[in-house]
């Protein structure tokens, strides 16, 4: 058995879900990076790049091209926000990264990318349903997942509320396509994306703990 076939295969079953491998490993490596998101560390996007890998074979072998296709960007984006948070820019005295609300002109922008963004992919999924088996439902959540890892990479509290609104979508989105552990690991990152904003709505209120530019 090869590592594609091993991670496909069913890990165990409880009140009758069946649990894959990739879905569980990936999904928990993803919950890491999320706290690691929350700790403002840099670790948080090999996590996001190790998870996305995982999960891209999962999706693909269900063909679920578009929870696929976002895994792709997730490990595109990742990759571009490790970068980012590797340039230094504005970091706190303790070297992790300093955060801010977005200013209301990015915020129309983050909105607007969305909105637009989920007529366009929902609108090619529609067109071609080979592409997904819930066209709108999947749109959003590769649209939302994209914008929230954007917002993320620029210390932009409103990546919170972006994630947010994804798990609002993915919990049933996940349960109805077989993919359990997304569904209870959706659940567990809604509590950790609410503290995680928490955290760092309070950062945005102590500047004199945040460093100046690197």
């Amino acid at each position: 058995m090869n590592a594609a076939s091993w991670l496909n295969s069913e890990a165990f079953t409880v009140f009758g879900q069946h649990i894959k491998w990739s879905d569980m490993i990936g999904n928990t490596i993803g919950l890491v990076a999320l706290a690691l998101g929350w700790r403002r560390s840099i670790w948080t996007w090999p996590a996001q790049l190790l998870s996305g890998a995982i999960l891209l074979v999962a999706f693909a072998s269900a063909h679920l091209s578009g929870s696929a296709g976002k895994q792709l960007v997730v490990i595109v984006v990742a990759l571009w926000g490790w970068w980012s948070w590797n340039r230094g820019g504005q970091q706190a005295q303790d070297g992790s990264i300093a955060v801010r609300f977005a200013t209301w002109r990015e915020r129309g922008v983050l909105i607007g990318a969305a909105a637009l963004g989920t007529l366009a992919v929902g609108g090619l999924f529609t067109a071609f349903p080979s592409l997904s088996w819930d066209p709108w439902p999947d749109a959003y959540i590769f649209v939302g997942t994209v914008v929230a890892m954007y917002a993320q990479a620029k210390g932009m509290v409103e990546f919170w509320f972006a994630w947010l609104l994804v798990d609002l979508v993915g919990v049933p989105l996940n349960f109805a396509n077989g993919f359990a552990f997304s569904g209870f690991v959706y659940i567990i990152y809604g509590a950790l994306v609410l503290w995680g904003m928490r955290d760092w709505w309070l950062r945005t209120r102590t500047p004199a703990l945040e460093g100046a530019t690197a």
